[in-house]
């Protein structure tokens, strides 16, 4: 076998450090004359929407991705025909004095696998269906009878392999959640151990033949389950002497505020782990728009990487001394104060102190509309659940469901404190005489060396958890740690201050920190702040966006779907708005939208209905992954689908 460096800090786990930024080395795969892994930059690449048999179509496209970021560019290649046009693009591409290295994107065709990687720069093949299928059977199998099934997938695979080999192409295992074989779901079902083992497989087969030049990737449109597949990988490969680069993404994050919060949630969680070698950001939008997403993630860990952390050298926590299970999602367990903690979702607070307190419809902001005619408000689906005051009184009544938090000495001096509750500094909070009954906010610092045992039987104690360190969100997982060590079950409120980004920045950096600590169930609600003019709107938004975005609180419809491509059969931005819009008061309810039958049944993952291209003009209607309705004319796609949810009895109205 080649040579291959591992980390030897590798702390038994998936990341060199849970306490400082600390990227995970891996091997460098020359990828054209870009290479990727080792000590090179994070590289950033998306893929082209249109039909690859449009060759200038393929490379004005091209060009306007490579302006606006992109280090690689991803074509498909659903066929040989497409396969072989891939060096007219080249050509045109390379004529026009663009170098950028191509990658095909090959799913369920060896030929066209075989003549694009004699051409283009990398190939990317998925081990469910490349050589494997996929019919949502459930088979048994014998020892015997599924080394038979991987004899003959290597019969099929070994001649790329070789090729790749000969020609210097690198290649791609992109593993899917929502595409296993029917083979791995029925060894290992429908889990991240299933999509880890579906590459590693493909892996093994390329170290059989001396192949090295790999990149891999384990994506799915769940980030739970994106997160944990992609530290399993890292473990495995690990304890098999192999550290090949990592390609992060979330399968069909969707469009807009809803696709960069998700993005950032999935990949950003890895990032701040160290992982990641290369990012496409996926986005129901022209793909020119996904390269900055990803720019501004990676810039993030570029600086860090530069940066020495401010606060004090923190114990080095090893991953399997974990008081949790970072490969699977259980929520810290909590005892319940007031609303928040226990089995009560995640609570989402927001700073007002600074807005005009006496105007009621500033409340609008935050999910509570006034109705001055009929004084009273009403309540949409993101309405946060506290509102911080800090010293400042309000002069008009707030919604009775709405608590309000006052700084300790303020809340004191109230003379109703009706709905109204402390927040203090752990000094105030043993120094304080008069105490609330019911909710008592207590400010802690994640570096801060405090005694939490006098804090641990509580019953109306929150801690609200800040950070001032560099690497923030492994500070505050650092406390959460301490917590669970010393069995305090406190309910934790996660503080993030954002006050110098830009509104882009803030959404991408606030879903990268909390959404890590909730992708490993830690933490109990949010308190986000920004710069003024972010807005109020926005940073309520985006904290209930980045509870979604990790399954934690589900506060309207969520819709799962792919990026265009040159395989898509309808225009998925403005179908996608078009169901947006006669179904988003669906609270809770699922709904995949896919270009595709490769991004089909399976990449839907968990969806409820699913809306899936199967032909020029028809549509396909799933319930989960059931098909319905075959071939429905796409004019009346979505009235069916409709009536679907609404048999269901799923056709709900909130107020």
């Amino acid at each position: 076998m080649e040579e291959v460096i591992v980390q030897k800090e590798l702390i038994g786990g998936y990341c060199n450090s849970l306490t400082q930024y600390s990227r995970f080395l891996t091997r460098e795969v020359n990828i054209g004359d870009v290479p990727m892994g080792g000590l090179n930059p994070i590289r950033i690449q998306s893929m082209t929407t249109t039909d690859t048999m449009d060759t200038i179509g393929t490379v004005e496209q091209t060009i306007r991705m490579v302006n606006s970021g992109c280090e690689y560019v991803r074509i498909t290649a659903p066929s040989i025909k497409e396969a072989e046009n891939l060096a007219n693009i080249k050509k045109e591409l390379r004529y026009r004095g663009y170098n950028v290295p191509l990658v095909a994107d090959i799913h369920f065709t060896p030929n066209a696998a075989e003549s694009a990687a004699r051409i283009v720069e990398k190939v990317r093949v998925n081990p469910g269906n490349y050589a494997d299928k996929k019919k949502f059977e459930s088979i048994e199998y014998t020892q015997q009878a599924y080394q038979a099934e991987l004899d003959r997938i290597y019969k099929k695979f070994v001649p790329l392999v070789k090729i790749c080999k000969e020609y210097g192409t690198a290649m791609r295992i992109g593993t899917n959640h929502g595409s296993l074989s029917d083979r791995i779901m029925s060894h290992y079902g429908d889990t991240p151990r299933g999509m880890v083992e579906s590459a590693m497989e493909f892996i093994r087969m390329c170290e059989d033949q001396n192949y090295y030049n790999l990149v891999i990737s384990m994506k799915a449109s769940n980030t739970q389950v994106m997160v944990q597949a992609y530290r399993l990988l890292v473990e495995t490969m690990v304890k098999e002497g192999m550290n090949y680069p990592l390609h992060l993404g979330v399968t069909e994050a969707g469009d807009g505020e809803d696709g960069r919060i998700k993005s950032a949630v999935g990949i950003g969680t890895l990032l701040e782990d160290g992982l990641g070698d290369t990012i496409r950001v996926s986005l129901t939008e022209d793909p020119e728009f996904e390269a900055p997403v990803a720019k501004a993630m990676a810039l993030r860990y570029e600086k860090r990487a530069l940066q020495t952390d401010s606060t004090p050298d923190r114990e080095q926590i090893a991953i399997k001394n974990l008081p949790y299970q970072p490969y699977e999602y259980n929520r810290r367990i909590t005892a319940p104060v007031q609303h928040i903690g226990g089995h009560h979702h995640p609570i989402v607070m927001l700073d007002v102190s600074k807005e005009n307190l006496k105007d009621p419809y500033f409340l609008t902001s935050v999910g509570y509309k006034y109705s001055a005619g009929l004084d009273k408000y009403n309540m949409a689906d993101q309405a946060c659940d506290l509102v911080y005051l800090g010293d400042a009184l309000p002069s008009f009544s707030f919604p009775g469901n709405l608590k309000q938090i006052y700084n300790y000495q303020t809340w004191l001096n109230l003379k109703d404190k009706n709905n109204s509750h402390p927040l203090m500094s752990y000094a105030e909070y043993h120094a304080a005489v008069v105490k609330d009954a019911q909710l008592n906010l207590v400010s802690v610092d994640a570096n801060e060396a405090i005694d939490l045992s006098l804090l641990k039987d509580k019953d109306n104690v929150v801690l609200v958890l800040e950070t001032t360190a560099g690497h923030g969100m492994a500070a505050q997982r650092a406390f959460f740690i301490r917590l669970l060590n010393d069995k305090i079950q406190l309910p934790v409120i996660i503080k993030r201050n954002y006050p110098d980004l830009n509104a882009d920045d803030f959404m991408l950096y606030a879903a990268t920190d909390l959404g890590a600590l909730f992708t490993d169930g830690l933490g109990d609600g949010t308190w986000i702040s920004a710069a003024d003019q972010v807005g109020l709107a926005l940073v309520n938004s985006t904290s209930f966006g980045i509870l979604q975005a990790t399954r934690t609180r589900i506060s309207k419809t969520e819709y799962i779907s792919c990026p265009s491509c040159g395989r898509t059969l309808f225009d998925l931005q403005e179908t996608t708005q078009l169901i947006r819009s006669r179904t988003d008061h669906l609270k809770g309810i699922k709904i995949g939208i896919m270009g595709c039958i490769v991004n089909g049944p399976g990449e839907m993952a968990d969806a409820d209905y699913g809306y899936v291209g199967t032909g020029p003009g028809k549509i396909t209607l799933y319930r989960g992954k059931e098909v319905v309705k075959k071939n429905v004319n796409a004019d009346r796609a979505l009235d069916d689908l409709i009536d679907l949810i609404k048999e269901d009895g799923k056709w709900v109205y909130v107020s």
